[in-house]
């Protein structure tokens, strides 16, 4: 049960030594506690941990620019920040976890703002079905969080410009642009600012846990800490990660997420495999290429063998249908 909420606010604008020092918060959530994480990142695509960065962004161009690619742990899709953008995240335990209860300090800080919003998607929250706010999540050792943007008054052109969203998404939504789904909440309320959404989240938190509040120094974690966790978010090998060719590609979009199955075979053997989806299930996506090696190229004895794995049935069938 959650005795205390914390909050931690940063100016620091840098998505690498940020998505660094929500990983430190996570590993030192203690029991009975929530932090509520507010950032904010400057002329950043994120993409989630199964995507493939080149598809999901026109990475070139964004880094001409001067902007930055950064790859989070939780699945999902890929997101444009800037300043006209806040994150938040809420770091639990995981025997606390509540994603109804962290859903309403959004809701409930949205709404003394003037902004009614609604629950849509898989993770999203909309107003008249254009989304202002996508949610991703991630569970390690006992303790997780629930992250996502606020889309205040964020660049379009740039947004636009920058995301390269598979035309089987968008038309899974039933738009042309990834510009025509998304809204600024200035949209709506056009006096709002990064700094009203800060304060009515703080007010919130501690309201909908029915908890003491307390704010955290943003020296809690010692840079020496932070500075080697942001070393792994700024490796290329972590930002590209697989950078091989195969014989076959095959994309589809399920009600669980857009995928693209890259594979190798030999003699209807399966030799090498690569996943990239923006499912939320990042840690299933995770476990299946490799496990798809040495597998005979048909589709039942493949959906078969990911049930076998512990990939839930639905995915499973999905993923074996797109085998020829």
């Amino acid at each position: 049960m959650i005795s205390h909420c914390s909050t931690y606010e940063t100016g620091q604008v840098d998505p690498y030594i940020n998505l660094a020092r929500e990983e430190c918060l996570l590993d030192a959530v203690e029991p009975g506690q929530a932090i509520l994480y507010l950032w904010q990142n400057e002329h950043t695509v994120v993409i989630g941990r199964n995507q493939n960065a080149l598809d999901e962004c026109d990475v070139s161009t964004l880094e001409a620019e001067g902007g930055a690619l950064a790859r989070r742990l939780s699945g999902g899709g890929a997101v444009y920040h800037d300043l006209g953008n806040l994150n938040f995240t809420f770091l639990v335990p995981t025997a606390d976890w509540n994603l109804d209860a962290q859903t309403e300090v959004l809701m409930r800080a949205l709404a003394s703002l003037g902004v009614r919003a609604e629950k849509g998607g898989r993770n999203d929250l909309s107003i008249g079905g254009r989304k202002f706010s996508g949610h991703a999540y991630y569970h390690r050792g006992g303790k997780s969080y629930h992250h996502g943007t606020l889309m205040a008054h964020v660049d379009p052109e740039r947004l636009s410009r920058y995301l390269t969203v598979s035309p089987l998404k968008l038309g899974s939504k039933g738009v042309a642009s990834v510009r025509s789904r998304v809204m600024n909440l200035v949209d709506i309320a056009p006096d709002l600012t990064i700094d009203d959404l800060k304060a009515a989240l703080t007010e919130a938190f501690p309201t909908v846990f029915g908890a003491r509040s307390e704010a955290l120094a943003e020296d809690l974690i010692a840079e020496e800490v932070l500075e080697r966790t942001a070393e792994r978010y700024r490796s290329r090998a972590w930002i590209l990660r697989d950078a091989r060719t195969f014989d076959a590609t095959r994309q589809a979009r399920f009600p669980w997420g857009t995928v693209r199955l890259d594979y190798t075979t030999e003699q209807g053997v399966i030799c090498d495999a690569a996943l990239y989806s923006d499912s939320l299930e990042a840690d299933v996506i995770e476990t299946i290429p490799a496990s798809l090696a040495g597998c005979m190229l048909d589709q039942a004895l493949v959906q078969k063998h990911l049930g076998a794995i512990g990939v839930p049935e639905e995915m499973a069938r999905d993923l074996a249908s797109l085998l020829a």
